[in-house]
C-alpha cells in the first residue's frame, strides 16, 4: 500500500506542496519519490494554480536519499528503477522530482528551505525557480560523502546560479553552507527568518498578477538562459510579447494598475497529457 509522503493544497491560486515525513527529516524513500512525481503532475495539470510553494514539514526541508529504505524488499521502487530512463523519456524518476518543477510546471515554484537540505534534497530545491532559506539552514551537495556524484538534474540547474569553480569545490568536498552563506554564494535567492511565510507572501504577490505574463516570462527564461542561440532568444521575446499585447489578461493588468483593484484575470488552459 502506498504511503502518503507529499500533500498538495490549493488556496487562492497558490499550491502548497508539502513533504510529510518529518520523523526522517523528509528523507527520500520510494514513496517520497512517487509522491513528488505525482505532485508535479497534479500541479502542472491544474490551470487555477498561478504559483507554487514547496517545503518540508518538521525540522528540515529534505535531508537527502534514504539509502536504507531501498535496501529492504518492500520498496515499491528499486534503485535500478529509480535511475532507469524509459525509452524516449527526458528524465529518470530521480531527475524528474528535481527538475520537473522547471520543465513541467509553467508557473513559478518557490522552495522554502529550513533545517537540513542535503544531497537529493538540495537538488530538489535547485529545481525551484526561487529559493528562500532560513539563515541557519544547512545546505550541502553531499553525494561525495557516499562516493557518488549528484545525478538529479543538477547539470541543468546549478550552472545557472554559480560559476563552475565554486560548484566543483562544493561537489568535491560536500562542504556544508548556512543559509546566509548559500545566499552569498548564489545557491539560494535570499534568506528569511521564516522562509515558509516569506515564500507564501511572494507566491501570493505572483498569483495577483497576470498569469499569462508570468507563464510567458518563465517560459522565456527557461528556453533561453543558458542557450547560445541569440537569434532564437530574441525571436522568442518578440513572439511572447506579441501574444500578450492587447490580450484580456494584459488589459486587465493595466486596469488593475490604474484602479488599484485586483486584476480580473483568466487562467490559461494547460496542455493535457498525452494518452497511451
Amino acid at each position: 500500500m502506498s504511503e502518503t509522503r507529499v500533500t498538495v493544497t490549493v488556496v487562492d491560486h497558490v499550491a502548497t506542496v508539502t513533504m510529510v515525513r518529518a520523523d526522517k527529516h523528509n528523507a527520500l524513500d520510494a514513496h517520497m519519490f512517487l509522491g513528488l512525481r505525482d505532485a508535479i503532475a497534479q500541479v502542472a495539470a491544474d490551470p487555477s494554480v498561478r504559483a507554487v510553494v514547496l517545503h518540508g514539514e518538521g525540522k528540515s526541508f529534505c535531508s537527502g536519499l534514504d539509502v536504507a529504505s531501498f535496501m529492504g524488499g518492500d520498496s515499491p521502487v528499486s534503485t535500478d528503477q529509480l535511475v532507469d530512463r524509459p525509452d524516449g523519456a527526458l528524465t529518470n524518476l530521480a531527475q524528474q522530482v528535481a527538475i520537473g518543477w522547471l520543465t513541467d510546471i509553467p508557473v513559478p515554484v518557490i522552495a522554502a528551505i529550513h533545517g537540513n537540505c542535503f544531497g537529493g534534497g538540495m537538488q530538489i530545491a535547485l529545481g525551484a525557480d526561487i529559493r528562500i532559506a532560513a539563515p541557519d539552514a544547512k545546505l550541502s551537495i553531499l553525494e561525495i560523502r557516499w562516493g557518488l556524484v549528484p545525478d538529479m538534474g543538477i547539470t541543468q540547474t546549478l550552472p545557472r546560479l554559480m560559476p563552475i569553480d565554486r560548484v566543483k569545490e562544493l561537489t568535491f568536498t560536500g562542504r556544508q553552507l548556512s543559509g546566509e552563506e548559500a545566499a552569498a554564494a548564489g545557491l539560494v535567492t535570499r534568506t528569511a527568518e521564516d522562509p515558509l511565510a516569506a515564500a507564501q507572501e511572494l507566491a501570493a504577490d505572483i498569483a495577483s498578477r497576470s498569469p499569462s505574463a508570468i507563464q510567458a516570462a518563465k517560459h522565456l527564461y527557461e528556453q533561453t538562459w543558458v542557450s547560445d542561440d541569440v537569434a532564437a532568444a530574441l525571436v522568442l521575446e518578440t513572439e511572447l510579447q506579441v501574444a500578450l499585447l492587447g490580450s484580456k489578461n494584459q488589459l486587465a493588468a493595466v486596469t488593475a494598475y490604474f484602479t488599484k483593484q485586483p486584476g480580473d484575470f483568466e487562467d490559461p488552459a494547460r496542455p493535457q497529457p498525452a494518452t497511451a
